[in-house]
């Protein structure tokens, strides 16, 4: 046996319905598609959602909230991130591009340092943002927390 002898099962593979190719085909006249209606004219395509002209369910449920499209999003980073990636690479010095170097945001993010964990280093960081007991926790090391 190689490639150029190769076939399916047989009966694994059935073939197509060759549809409108006259009555004796079993499949002509309407060429499997009902009498009348939108669904037997050429060039039908249903709208999502459409249920028939009942109100679709994406009409019948409530909305509500609110999205403020001039929100600015932040990448949260904790302390206890900062002080591992200082542990581990021997850094004193955290900016964005050290933290898109070591994955941790990408190029675009805006950065967020927070305050969960416990520093132990003195660090040079500069951000976006910072919240408040971040701020405490590098300057309570002898730490510089810089906005950018």
């Amino acid at each position: 046996m190689d490639l150029s002898n190769l076939k399916p099962a047989k009966g694994s593979v059935k073939g197509r319905k060759r549809i409108g190719r006259g009555q004796g085909s079993g499949y002509g006249g309407t060429s499997t598609k009902g009498h009348k209606g939108a669904k037997s004219r050429s060039g039908y395509s249903r709208k999502i959602g459409f249920e028939g002209g009942q109100m679709p369910l994406y009409r019948r449920i409530p909305k509500f909230g609110f999205k403020n499209l001039n929100r600015v999003e932040y990448r949260g980073i904790n302390i206890d991130t900062l002080q591992k990636l200082a542990d581990e690479k021997k850094i004193s010095s955290i900016e964005p591009e050290t933290l898109v170097e070591n994955g941790l945001a990408s190029k675009k993010d805006l950065i967020k340092i927070l305050g969960r964990g416990e520093l132990k280093a003195k660090l040079e960081v500069k951000a976006h943002a910072f919240s408040k007991t971040a701020i405490q926790a590098i300057e309570a090391q002898g730490g510089v927390a810089t906005k950018i």
